[in-house]
């Protein structure tokens, strides 16, 4: 494990122990992948769910409220459904502590603003998922745009599909608000194309939800033919442009198949420039050159390519230490979510939406810490390099 002997570890504590809260356990407990985080408690408003995590990983369970009143835990780490998130971040704010969330803040863009606010007040750092942006894969990308190896950067695209029906049977928090292809997928299109290429200043698009009225499928279950609603757009397409000059294309369907086939391509004046999935951290970034015929796999230029959910939490803990600022920051977050909510609501509208929000292009990580026992160094060590 890696760790300067006079850096204290952080303490943290996970709120939510639903799906997503077993990779992010996993990844803090295991200390060599972010030796900086120390787990330090658990909570979930289903006593089952809190006391099955707390004896897996030697912590007590703990209600909101004791976490806020615990000193020592600095850090929470915010895993509970999206609707909830405005309530539960507010309460940590105003009770001192630096939170992480997962994505989004909270899908009221206004709402998110208010928490932005709140914790500039409280002198509290309040950073949000999704952090694959900090993956291998588009720090990888990051490095060869910034290299000027496809030159400049003119136009982007995105493409994702999905299944809605599938999806809500699986996770029926996705057929409810927030949980639309946007909001819960496509903002990790969003976050790594803006880390890339820097704020939109601009924003139109067209969004619908395909077949509101849905009946359950599962024979399986108990709610086989019983009927829901689908609360949130299956269908987003947008246009952006950004504030370097460059245009995008931005196309999210969930009215679609299972098999994902997800597209993200930056063209630029010198060549193109193919990233993989940007809801996984790792993945083949590729460069197709002027004069070339097939693109090139470029070699990773940096680690983390396994799935490192929790990564901006350690990002954030190690800014928390060294005086720098987070880079899976409120400003970024905030900005992805208003191009997103602005692509729905120019749906309503029929007009342009003027970026309102914006923020500072997050440093790159360290390069030369590709794996753990290079130079017998943790990959958390690039981290602690950074002032």
């Amino acid at each position: 494990m890696y760790l300067p002997k006079e850096i204290r570890p952080v303490r943290v504590a996970v709120i939510g122990c639903g799906a997503i809260s077993g990779i992010y356990l996993e990844n803090i407990a295991k200390r060599h992948r972010f030796a900086i985080l120390e787990l330090a408690a658990v909570s979930d408003i289903v006593p089952e769910l809190a006391q099955a995590a707390a004896q897996k990983y030697g912590v007590p369970a703990m209600s909101v409220a004791e976490i806020c009143a615990c000193p020592d835990i600095e850090i929470a780490i915010n895993l509970t459904p999206p609707t909830a998130h405005a309530a539960v971040i507010r309460q940590l704010l105003t009770a001192g502590k630096h939170v992480y969330t997962e994505k989004v803040i909270t899908p009221d863009l206004a709402e998110a603003r208010k928490l932005a606010t709140l914790a500039e007040a409280k002198g509290c750092l309040l950073c949000a998922a999704p952090d694959t942006f900090l993956g291998a894969a588009a720090q990888t990308a990051r490095w060869a745009l910034d290299s000027g190896m496809i030159g400049t950067p003119t136009s982007c695209v995105a493409v994702l599909q999905r299944d809605a029906g599938l999806m809500a049977e699986r996770f029926p928090f996705t057929a409810r608000t927030g949980g639309g292809i946007g909001i819960d997928v496509g903002v990790y299109y969003a976050t790594v194309l803006l880390s890339l290429l820097g704020p939109a200043r601009r924003v139109c698009g067209m969004a619908d939800t395909w077949k509101p009225q849905r009946t359950h499928y599962f024979t399986s279950r108990p709610n086989f033919g019983q009927p829901y609603t689908l609360e949130c757009e299956t269908l987003l397409a947008a246009t952006v442009q950004f504030e370097n000059g460059s245009v995008g294309s931005l196309h999210f369907n969930s009215a679609s198949i299972r098999r994902e086939a997800p597209v993200m391509t930056i063209y630029g004046t010198e060549g193109i420039l193919l990233l993989p999935d940007p809801n996984c951290f790792g993945g083949a970034v590729k460069v197709l050159a002027k004069g070339q015929e097939e693109p090139y796999v470029l070699p990773p230029t940096h680690a983390y390519d396994g799935n490192e959910r929790g990564l901006g939490v350690a990002d954030m803990a190690w800014g928390l230490r060294n005086g720098r600022p987070p880079r899976a920051c409120k400003e970024m977050a905030v900005h992805a979510l208003e191009l997103l909510v602005s692509a729905a609501e120019s749906s309503r509208t029929g007009v342009f939406h003027s970026m309102e929000t914006s923020f500072e292009r997050p440093e790159p990580l360290p390069r030369g810490f590709l794996d753990a026992n290079y130079g017998m160094n943790e990959p958390e060590a690039a981290l602690a390099v950074l002032p």
